[in-house]
């Protein structure tokens, strides 16, 4: 299979399995911002459009820079930022431009204004029509909603979470992160992988869509579609057919140890033999644990029981036993804790700052060993436009004899 051709980014972006893939990114908030930051982390070249204020994600929270919050040092890491006005003939005709240099473009933005600015599929495919195009929105482009704005609450109470949030606290709720927003930016970077293949396998573009309403509702029933998914649905002991019931039961959640917090997972019935023998309350003719299928149905009480036998050792205690007899076992860390384990890079306007680590390893590593520091807004305008004037000088050059 040929590798995709095409121009490669300056010499400090980071190689790796995509190095040499041309990125134009039209997102913004996160979930955009994110898929193409795992296109980055592997070498591609993104390059980042931001209208003159910059990208929403700037802003969200606190931050050691006007222009860089702590979210956006690793959101926009080795990208190149250029910033435009796209609703300007000048930034439409740039935008066009650089479009023709591209292997992808992945946008956020609502249909409706992607057909306003002309920088629809449609568009932008007749100037490259092996372009491999992106677009993710909040519902899909054939139902009635696809027009509606959506961000990651909207999602979150269109599939599903709520009514999960409600079965468990008896209150529709949210989760605590944004959680469809990074579902799909991760099916954003999978679909864009994707398209690249074909398109070295075969030399065709590519049109993809990603609703995020039915990308994370798919993510969703992967396990709580349950017996709902079955026609007709099944369900028992009165239990809902959507639905995973070991997943579902308040009961779930870490324990309290003697001198601290854990989570233990006995996910096999030799595991519950083990906790339980452990802790000198087994019982050989208590059945409610004899097999998978009894302890999913008897999860509630399952949870319930490792929950008194817990505070009978401490911590380590228990994690010693548990890697001596193979439960699943980890204590229970704090966000600081996650943050205080990341390695220290130095970007040259803030100062030093943690890096968040790339989600996936190649072998022989995934790009530099320190990431190109995320950009200020525009900072890379005018080295983009150069970059661009070459390859356009080069291209329009007679072919050697």
């Amino acid at each position: 299979m040929e590798c995709v051709v095409s121009r490669e980014g300056p010499s400090d972006m980071a190689a790796g399995p995509l190095s040499g893939v041309r990125v134009l990114d039209l997102t913004r908030v996160v979930m955009g911002p994110l898929s193409t930051q795992i296109l980055a982390d592997q070498g591609a070249d993104v390059i980042l459009v931001e209208a003159p204020g910059g990208d929403t994600c700037r802003v969200m929270g606190p931050g050691p820079h006007t222009e860089l919050s702590g979210i956006s040092l690793n959101l926009l890491r080795n990208k190149r930022s250029i910033d435009l006005d796209l609703k300007s003939a000048e930034g439409l005709e740039l935008v066009y431009r650089l479009v023709k240099t591209c292997d992808v473009v992945v946008t956020s933005m609502r249909p409706q204004v992607l057909t306003r600015l002309k920088i629809d599929y449609a568009s932008l495919a007749a100037l490259k029509p092996d372009i491999v195009y992106c677009q993710a929105q909040g519902f899909p482009l054939a139902s009635s909603r696809a027009t509606e704005p959506a961000y990651d609450d909207i999602i979150q109470a269109a599939s599903g979470v709520s009514d999960l949030m409600e079965r468990i606290w008896g209150e529709p709720a949210l989760l605590p992160t944004i959680f469809a927003d990074k579902v799909c930016g991760l099916v954003i970077a999978q679909a864009v992988t994707a398209g690249l293949v074909q398109l070295a396998r075969t030399g065709e573009g590519q049109h993809i869509e990603v609703a995020m309403q039915e990308a994370t509702s798919a993510f969703m029933l992967t396990e709580h579609g349950s017996g709902a998914i079955s026609e007709p649905p099944v369900s028992h002991d009165g239990i809902p057919a959507a639905g995973y019931p070991r997943v579902l039961s308040p009961e779930r959640r870490p324990h309290r140890t003697k001198d601290g917090q854990i989570h233990l997972f006995p996910y096999l019935p030799k595991h519950y033999e083990a906790v339980f023998l452990e802790a000198g309350i087994y019982d050989p003719d208590d059945n409610r644990y004899v097999d998978q299928r009894a302890a999913i149905q008897n999860s509630d009480s399952l949870y319930r029981d490792i929950r008194k036998i817990a505070p009978l050792r401490t911590t380590d205690e228990w994690l010693t036993y548990c890697a001596e007899v193979g439960i699943p076992a980890t204590r229970v860390l704090t966000l600081q804790d996650l943050v205080d384990e990341l390695p220290v890079s130095v970007h040259p306007v803030t100062g030093t700052y943690r890096v968040i680590p790339t989600m996936a390893r190649f072998a022989g590593g995934t790009g530099a060993a320190e990431p190109r520091p995320a950009p200020l807004i525009g900072q890379d305008t005018q080295d983009v436009i150069d970059e661009l004037n070459a390859i356009e000088a080069a291209s329009a050059q007679p072919a050697p004899l």
